[in-house]
């Protein structure tokens, strides 16, 4: 099984990537985990995206690419649900080719829905702990008790206006992306408002509806 969540920033693609990676033994595969393990191994790849990163430049799209094939040929193309990837045209285009040559293409992309607005209020409650890399929600996702209050940060790029361009660079970038799956793999669209619950139980009945998929 080979799964891939899509949606707008904010929208919980990681949040349901590791609950769904955690309930049915799959591997959550996201390129920022990756960029930060690459980084941390010293690899030739991590110091790569290190000086780009140091330099406030992207991560190319080649770069990020080259780190995704290393993580996914270690797992066998098998049992892994990719969060924020592919959020190019380029890299999906080179994600189906790439999967196709290995004979395992996506199962399922799964679309979380939630309204810019709902976004824009969810991100600027959003939290990030820079020592774990985790990411919490003051709101549905709070840090657990023992993690200081004074060690989360409140990245730049969750304040409102940035969050509204964040939005706008995705509509304009991103959102294209979606043409190029919806052509070659089975597309889910899940309702991503709401309890973290509900919309865990609605990702697995949308997966559940399709009978052609299995080992879920």
């Amino acid at each position: 099984m080979r799964l891939a969540f899509f949606g707008p920033p904010g929208a919980g693609k990681g949040t349901q990537a590791k609950r769904l990676a955690a309930h049915h033994d799959f591997t959550h595969v996201s390129t920022g985990d990756l960029f930060r393990e690459a980084i941390h191994d010293q690899t030739a790849l991590g110091e790569q995206v290190d000086g780009l990163l140091k330099a406030g430049q992207l991560v190319p799209d080649d770069v990020t690419n080259a780190v995704v094939a290393e993580k996914l040929e270690a797992l066998g193309y098998e049992r892994f649900v990719l969060d924020g990837f592919p959020r190019t045209v380029e890299q999906a285009r080179w994600l189906l080719a790439h999967l196709a040559e290995h004979d395992a293409p996506l199962d399922a992309v799964i679309s979380l829905r939630v309204p810019h607005e709902d976004l824009v209020g969810r991100l600027s409650r959003r939290r990030t702990d820079p020592e774990t890399g985790s990411i919490y929600h003051l709101d549905f996702n709070p840090p657990p008790a023992d993690v200081p209050a004074e060690r989360l940060v409140h990245r730049p790029d969750d304040q409102p206006d940035a969050v509204r361009h964040r939005l706008g660079v995705y509509d304009d970038e991103t959102a294209p992306v979606e043409a190029v799956l919806r052509a070659h793999v089975r597309f889910f669209e899940v309702d991503g408002t709401g309890p973290l619950d509900e919309v865990q139980e609605r990702v697995g009945e949308a997966i559940a509806e399709d009978r052609g998929l299995s080992g879920i």
